[in-house]
């Protein structure tokens, strides 16, 4: 099934958003950033408008070149994901450390992103989102920084590696407990904390935030000669696809367009009905 030919919503809604001076030898070329760089959003389900929000933009930074890229996927509204697009990226790289120490950089960001939703008013606390971040270092080092169960995938060689953690109570219902919460086990549901959400670790929901993490998990890799593609996506996607089909799928196509309105056209075939947002980075 082809969404554009659905009753759904189905746009392009990424860009391609530039920022700053670029070398061209790092990055080859400008045209090869906007041949190898696509965005798409599916916007389906009981509602007309999605929760989801993304990020794609290349930026430089004291003379070091960034690719920034994000999924946020928001329930309870989406004042969380509207506001982590705003200002996430920018707390990762105000950290004063961040070129010394990328990994400990991004966790306090997280950390401090976190409080400032959480104290800045009580309709915005009240919301939540998860997160997947990625940042490319200089075309060289990718990494990767998540919450809850919106996932990214580096293909290397065609063999997809998984660079974040899927987040669910069944599997951090210790840690859960541990903080004076439940992990309700509905039939025919997905086990939720305190039998409301879905993933066990989340910016915001302020209701749940003493039960659950707000610590990202974090991992990187070098971008060598193997590493071809990047598919960052909401959990709309991989409810249906597991990460080596995703890759197999996406490295068919060159390009990353298409690639990612494939992925989402084959999501939606295998009858997902979640929003969906979809990021495809191609590095070779």
């Amino acid at each position: 099934m082809d969404p554009e030919g659905s009753n759904n919503v189905f746009s392009w809604t990424g860009g391609f958003l530039f920022e700053g001076f670029y070398r061209l030898s790092d990055f080859r070329s400008l045209d090869y950033l906007m041949e190898n760089l696509c965005c798409l959003q599916f916007i389906g389900g009981p509602s007309s408008y999605s929760s989801d929000y993304h990020v794609a933009r290349f930026v430089e930074v004291d003379e070091h070149e960034l690719g920034l890229f994000a999924i946020y996927d928001g329930h309870s509204g989406d004042r969380v994901p509207s506001y982590l697009q705003k200002h996430l990226f920018d707390n990762i790289l105000n950290e004063s450390d961040f070129w010394v120490d990328p990994k400990r950089s991004i966790s306090k960001a997280y950390e401090k992103t976190d409080e400032a939703i959480l104290s800045h008013d009580s309709d915005l606390g009240r919301g939540g989102s998860t997160s997947v971040t990625a940042v490319l270092i200089k075309g060289q080092r990718l990494w990767v920084a998540n919450l809850g169960d919106s996932r990214a995938v580096v293909s290397k060689g065609g063999e997809a590696i998984q660079m974040s953690t899927d987040h669910e109570p069944s599997t951090e219902r210790v840690s859960i407990e541990h903080k004076g919460g439940f992990v309700s086990n509905m039939p025919g549901d997905v086990p939720r904390v305190n039998g409301q959400l879905a993933v066990s670790r989340a910016f915001g929901d302020k209701s749940l935030k003493s039960h659950l993490r707000s610590d990202p998990a974090i991992q990187d890799t070098i971008v060598d000669s193997k590493t071809d593609l990047l598919v960052l996506a909401s959990d709309g996607l991989w409810k249906v696809m597991d990460n080596q089909e995703a890759v197999d799928i996406a490295r068919r196509i060159k390009d990353p367009q298409k690639a990612a309105k494939r992925l989402i056209a084959e999501a939606l075939k295998r009858d997902s009905k979640d929003d969906i947002s979809c990021v495809v980075v191609r590095f070779r």
